[in-house]
């Protein structure tokens, strides 16, 4: 694939030629494997809809089912997937399937345990990318106590807290070396790491992650990690790609504010004649990263994988990337305390 470093502002971001991009509806990764480009998020829909929106996403095209366990709604998305092989829109080696490693499973005795159950819960014999969810671990909760845990270690106590256990990265990076020599996961990466402990775990273990996944959006460019990424044959994956949309119904951001709220943003749909949330996709396609963007409308679904028939121009990228707040919506340091009772900040 083409590729090469222009300025922008202060940085450097990368360049994707129009005929590299307009047609990639997938990213090769540094092991072989081809990671889709656009991925449904399965983070905040409900369980009661998680079954039948899989199975729309798969009929209208996607290939790539992001889950975790924290989202509480692995079964379900299991059997969205199993639906959509029995009804013969799909085969399993066609699906692109993604979850990640809750932080109270850290310690390696217990990696295997939580892929496990994933497995059981998603009807796979194995996933294609297996995460480190955050770089927090926190202290183990049995499964048959509570299952996901979430982020309270007692949710019952009288001052429920977040209760850290710590565990070195490498610890549970090897054991998802041995997911992956079990073959249980053909790859493995990490979420919410910045390059400082990119650096390490490179520098620890001769397995680099095949995949980073990261909140990516153009109030949040992260140039720098993304260039340290791309010099290390790390792809890229951004989550909450729309920005602001993913935290409304949280209280993690204010209605209005969004990047497909700025009248820059409208302007270029206007010229592309797409809806300003394409725009915003195709920008994160165009750099290069992978995005799983979340709906659970049908309507939704097909315009957020509608984004392979134009090309944004490098003028109308670099407006995109000029709305750069380094505004980040999904801080452990900001939600930990606010809503975990716990200071935790990773970033800072």
């Amino acid at each position: 694939m083409g590729r090469t470093w222009d300025h922008a502002g202060d940085y450097l971001i990368a360049r994707f030629s129009f005929d590299d991009i307009l047609m990639t509806t997938e990213f090769k990764l540094a092991g072989g494997d081809s990671i889709p480009a656009v991925g449904l998020g399965l983070w905040k829909i409900d369980r009661d809809a998680t079954a039948e929106t899989v199975r729309s996403a798969v009929e209208v095209g996607y290939r790539h089912i992001d889950a975790a366990c924290d989202y509480g709604n692995e079964p379900q998305a299991g059997q969205g997937i199993q639906a959509a092989i029995k009804d013969g829109l799909v085969s399993r080696d066609e699906m692109w399937v993604t979850s990640k490693l809750w932080n109270t499973y850290h310690r390696a005795e217990h990696v295997r345990q939580a892929c496990e159950r994933t497995l059981a819960d998603l009807q796979l014999d194995y996933l294609d990318l297996y995460h480190i969810h955050f770089p927090i671990s926190l202290a183990f909760v049995p499964f048959e106590d509570r299952y996901p845990p979430e982020w309270f270690q007692d949710p019952t106590a009288e001052h429920p807290r977040m209760v850290e256990a710590p565990v070195p990265i490498l610890e549970t990076w090897q054991a998802m070396i041995e997911l992956k020599k079990a073959g249980l996961v053909r790859n493995i990466g990490v979420c919410n790491f910045g390059v400082s402990l990119l650096r390490d775990l490179l520098a620890s273990s001769s397995v680099k992650p095949s995949v980073m996944q990261v909140e990516l959006h153009p109030y949040l460019t992260q140039e720098k990690l993304l260039r340290f990424c791309n010099e290390n044959e790390i792809h890229v994956t951004g989550f909450s790609p729309l920005g602001a949309q993913s935290y409304f119904s949280i209280g993690m951001a204010e209605q209005g504010e969004g990047v497909i709220d700025r009248s820059e943003t409208k302007q270029i749909a206007a010229e592309v004649g797409k809806t300003a949330a394409q725009v915003v996709l195709r920008w994160g396609i165009q750099r290069g990263t992978s995005i799983v963007p979340k709906t659970t409308r049908k309507e939704r679904l097909k315009e957020n994988i509608e984004l392979f028939d134009f090309e944004l121009t490098s003028q109308q990228m670099d407006r995109l990337s000029a709305m750069d707040q380094h505004r980040r919506f999904n801080d452990p340091g900001d939600f930990g305390e606010k809503a975990f009772n716990t200071f935790f900040p990773i970033y800072e």
